[in-house]
């Protein structure tokens, strides 16, 4: 029998995970105040969505690879926690570049951010501390404070196409030190690092010990033919996690295939990462099993046509918005090596009646219904990022109104009739 009920009130809190995990982004933009001007339609530069407005398709080949794998029954069946054989041979062979690869070293996942939380998750304790770029991608911050795993930032240099600053990487690093993110091609910079300064980064994370998880999503995400190379392709000492999938670069974000691939040339990871690794993949008992049966023929039969289509793509936008907005007093555009993103300076002195970026994009938001992500986002003021997928045209119109915007803010800070 059930004791007498208690006239009590009910207390039931969040775990410790629950309260101390926050979405940076999705937090700053989803909290903002001001609505936009209704009289204008609405423009989002803010989206890292490719497909959001449906001017990017995947390529066929890939639709019909889907097609062909709905008829399978293996593809309606559980699977290995850590993927199919076949398709995770698929993605070593895909990575073949980049040296020897089995199946044995690839997981996949749910996308590329479940391979960074498996990353992050199985190379640090809670206490210790993981390097993340600033500005860099906040989903690191998120995934691992809840955690209790601490954020450390070094800092990348605008004026040096968004390298790494070394010494300040270098200062960084102390006895709980976990692991180094590195991403190339970069979210939000739209840098894409030499061979030469990631083997200046690999020399410091040799030096200390390091491992590194590299972001790669946007591999060969390239333009102005800029080259990607893959941080694993270089290393001979430094074991890595290289965290990937198909979201950007095929085009189907929604669809939710990544995978983490183990580069490890001295067995440093053999005595306890792997099998960690294989510990928690069987949290989620794997990805989207259609999406693994399609997987082989996705990675072999996408013509590289599409690819140069869309980089092209990127690479006029990119031309675009640089031209556009150079002509909006107080912003300073910078063109991207990579990526699908710009990085735009904001000069606040210019801007009084602002006390942040925040403010400046809000009143922006109000006016001209552009919606931009504020730097703070990315742990970094005074800048502003926009997305190049959008449609041509939305895109000029966008640029035209963030330049409306601020020669007339400074038209009235100057009393400029």
């Amino acid at each position: 029998m059930l004791p007498q009920t208690i006239d009590r009130p009910w207390v039931v809190r969040a775990s410790t995970m629950a309260r101390n995990t926050c979405n940076l982004i999705r937090n700053i933009v989803e909290n903002i105040q001001v609505a936009p001007n209704p009289n204008k339609k609405f423009i989002s530069l803010s989206l890292g969505d490719p497909t959001a407005f449906g001017n990017l398709t995947p390529p066929d080949e890939l639709l019909q690879a889907v097609r062909d794998s709905i008829d399978l029954n293996e593809s309606r069946c559980y699977g290995p926690t850590n993927g199919d054989f076949i398709a995770r041979q698929a993605v070593a062979e895909y990575y073949a570049h980049h040296g020897k690869i089995s199946p044995d070293d690839v997981i996949l996942c749910s996308g590329c951010a479940h391979a960074l939380d498996l990353a992050i998750t199985v190379l640090a304790e809670p206490g210790q501390n993981i390097l993340v770029p600033r500005p860099g991608y906040m989903l690191y911050q998120t995934i691992a404070e809840g955690l209790g795993i601490v954020i450390k930032y070094y800092n990348l240099l605008p004026d040096q196409n968004w390298e790494v600053d070394l010494k300040n990487l270098e200062d960084q690093i102390d006895d709980k030190t976990a692991a180094l993110i590195l991403l190339n091609p970069s979210n939000p910079c739209g840098s894409v690092y030499t061979e030469e300064h990631l083997t200046d980064i690999l020399r410091v994370s040799l030096k200390h010990r390091l491992p590194i998880i590299a972001d790669e999503i946007y591999e060969h995400f390239v333009i102005f033919e800029n080259k990607f190379t893959s941080v694993a392709a270089l290393s001979k000492d430094v074991p890595i996690l290289v965290c990937s999938g198909l979201t950007k670069r095929f085009l189907v974000p929604g669809w939710r295939m990544g995978w983490l691939v183990i580069h490890d040339r001295q067995g440093t990871f053999n005595v306890e990462i792997r099998k960690g690794l294989r510990n928690l993949a069987g949290r989620l008992l794997g990805p989207n099993k259609l999406m693994q049966c399609a997987l082989p023929k996705i990675l072999t039969s996408v013509p590289k046509s599409f690819f140069r289509g869309m980089m092209s793509f990127i690479e006029n936008q990119a031309i675009l918005a640089c031209e556009e907005l150079e002509r909006a007093p107080g912003l300073r555009p910078m063109l991207p090596q990579g990526a699908m993103y710009m990085m735009i300076e904001i000069k606040m002195s210019m801007f009084p009646a602002f006390r942040n970026e925040l403010e400046f994009i809000e009143r922006m938001y109000s006016e001209q219904s552009v919606l931009c992500i504020p730097g703070q986002c990315f742990q970094f003021p005074n800048y502003m990022r926009i997305v190049l997928t959008v449609p041509e045209h939305i895109l000029r119109e966008a640029c035209m109104r963030i330049q409306t915007f601020c020669r007339d803010y400074i038209m009235k800070e100057n009393h400029i009739n």
